[in-house]
């Protein structure tokens, strides 16, 4: 996907997700097929004894969705800052 200045923009596919989409806007941003950046996330996950989940969910919160400006994490900071504000 690309900005409106059409430099290139990571974010959470919508097309060919298999759970949150990480994989494959990841793949669709450097131009691998997801199947090949799942594989890595497995082989991580179990050679660093699940350190690549972790990653995926860390990555899920802080990717924007497809369409979206803001990643969940942005939202429930902007939430508790609202909340905080008065």
């Amino acid at each position: 996907m690309a900005d409106k200045t059409g430099s290139k923009v990571l974010v959470r596919k919508r097309d060919g997700r298999m759970l949150a989409g990480v994989c494959a806007g990841l793949a669709d941003y450097l131009g691998f097929d997801a199947t090949v950046i799942r594989l890595i996330l497995a082989v991580v996950s179990l050679v660093t004894g699940g350190t690549g989940v972790l990653a995926y969910l860390v990555a899920w919160l802080i990717i924007p969705d497809e369409g979206q400006q803001n990643s969940i994490a942005e939202d429930v900071v902007s939430k508790k800052h609202d909340a905080w504000s008065g």
